[in-house]
């Protein structure tokens, strides 16, 4: 399993990024797929999620409304529309995979050690 990052930036306040995620090496249909995000001095906190099967999908509080997760099957890729951007939404950001059908349930709860397989990040800051 490998997961590419890529799409992050420096952008101004109420500005707009898209991430992608580029997975290889697993079929979507049996995984679970995160975008996690940490910043300086901070815990990695789960950002949005998306099941399997598209049934579940989780945001985290801090970015409902603004963040949109998707997955694109043919192209093996996976999303994250972020509009409205924040200077608190300045981090460095992960996709994740999980096989089977609990992990948006388990990052909802806080378990991003759930998660086995890990991007190597990209880094998304917002200036004021």
């Amino acid at each position: 399993v490998q997961l590419v990052e890529s799409g992050g930036g420096l952008v101004q306040a109420g500005g707009s990024l898209r991430l992608s995620c580029a997975a290889s090496g697993f079929t979507f249909d049996d995984y679970a797929i995160g975008w996690f995000r940490q910043a300086p001095g901070r815990e990695r906190e789960g950002v949005s999620a998306i099941s399997s099967e598209y049934a579940d999908i989780y945001y985290a509080d801090s970015v409902k409304g603004r963040f949109t997760i998707s997955i694109d099957k043919a192209k093996s890729t996976a999303s994250l529309q972020m509009n409205s951007l924040r200077p608190e939404d300045t981090a460095v950001y992960y996709c994740a995979a999980v096989y089977g059908i609990d992990g948006v349930e388990r990052m909802a709860a806080g378990h991003s050690d759930y998660y086995p397989f890990w991007g190597q990040g990209t880094q998304v800051t917002v200036s004021s």
